[in-house]
């Protein structure tokens, strides 16, 4: 007999350390394909990194599981909202403060050039998170063009409350089978924009198309809340995301021969998105179980730590260091420009993370839970 919702949610979770490892290595997934914009290396590392966007499917995998692994029938829907807007918003519009003066000129652009024309209106979609309901790339990627993901990210924190009403009430089988039916409809999906790339699929808008990722994430999270214990390897649930990676690049060296396994490369993303859910889901269930894994050290907890605040300034670093010394051919010798400008990334990091995220969420967590407490007293003496 499943145990009653409101029962699982007013039950303690766990801290998952190696969870929060894990993203910083996602982060540095971004940090990599980025880097080939401006340091390109050659051969099959240059093939590897241009992969490295798959960290941000990670990060939305993730959020749908933790905000859900976290979440407590206490939290009102209204502090739910305005502890993720703390959370974001203040180290978002100092990121954004720093990168436009990176990515905009009232210059004449030179053609072939990443800078923008400054508009302010098209720069007011990106301080209030709405850039990539556009698909235009000038909108979508305005201001911090890393921001984008933060539109899909306010989009599934609007929606996760009232999924939740429908997830919550599920036993473990039935969120299993909501994880399943959210990566058979992302699969249908990627499917129809290939066989119709000219109908209305492609235009359906980027928060709506990446919202099946977050989804999976909650979904998994509440059958382990129920009680789902996958024996799955840490190993295993790593080494999944490395294997899409290597069978998606196989795929493009064999599809002159193989045409068949060209199509690989169309499920990409739906691919290593269920390869997030595995190593997510293995990561998780070996902490409960009381398993030291590899990304639960401290320094790399840390790093996670600061993994939002790193995402956030390292594609502005890398394109402030392009304009200074433009563009560098491919070579090995470029290397030594990922770790100059890992090193500068991690230390911007530490500060925006230090001097902003915690201190900003920290009072503005503390200003609404203030709030919610002096309403609480009138209330609880009638």
């Amino acid at each position: 007999m499943s145990r009653p919702a409101t029962n699982v949610l007013a039950e303690p979770t766990q801290r998952l350390d190696a969870l929060t490892g894990l993203r910083w290595w996602a982060a540095f997934l971004v940090f990599f394909y980025h880097m080939l914009v401006f340091a390109p290396v050659p051969g099959i590392l240059a093939q590897v990194f241009s992969y490295g966007y798959f960290g941000v499917t990670f990060f939305f995998v993730l959020s749908g599981f933790v905000l859900t692994w976290s979440a407590r029938p206490r939290v009102s829907t209204s502090t739910f909202y305005w502890r993720r807007f703390a959370r974001i918003w203040p180290s978002h519009m100092v990121a954004l403060l720093l990168a436009i003066p990176v990515f905009y000129t009232f210059a004449a652009i030179p053609e072939g050039s990443f800078l923008k024309p400054f508009d302010l209106g098209i720069l007011a979609l990106s301080v209030v998170l709405l850039q990539a309901w556009w698909s235009n790339p000038t909108i979508l990627f305005s201001g911090n063009p890393a921001a984008w993901t933060l539109t899909c990210e306010a989009f599934f924190y609007a929606l996760h409350p009232w999924i939740s009403r429908v997830l919550v009430p599920m036993a473990k089988r039935g969120a299993l089978l909501l994880a399943g039916g959210v990566v058979l409809y992302a699969f249908v999906y990627r499917a129809g924009v290939a066989l119709a790339p000219d109908s209305w699929l492609p235009l359906v808008p980027v928060p709506v198309q990446r919202l099946p990722e977050f989804v999976l994430g909650m979904a998994l999270a509440w059958a382990m809340r129920s009680g789902w214990r996958p024996r799955i390897h840490p190993l295993v649930g790593v080494g999944a995301m490395a294997a899409v990676i290597l069978a998606i690049l196989a795929s493009t060296r064999l599809a002159g021969t193989l045409p068949m396994i060209g199509y690989l490369g169309i499920f990409a993303n739906e691919l290593f998105t269920v390869a997030c859910a595995i190593a997510i889901v293995a990561l998780s269930a070996a902490s409960l179980n009381g398993r030291r894994v590899f990304f639960d050290t401290k320094i790399q907890v840390k790093l996670g730590e600061w993994s939002f605040a790193f995402y956030l300034v390292h594609a502005t670093l890398i394109y402030t260091a392009l304009r200074i010394f433009g563009y560098q051919e491919a070579s090995w010798v470029n290397l030594l420009w990922y770790v100059a400008l890992f090193a500068v990334c991690v230390v911007a990091a530490w500060a925006l993370h230090s001097f902003v995220e915690r201190p900003a969420e920290r009072r503005m967590r503390k200003w609404k839970d203030t709030r919610d407490a002096a309403r609480a007293v009138p209330a609880s003496a009638t």
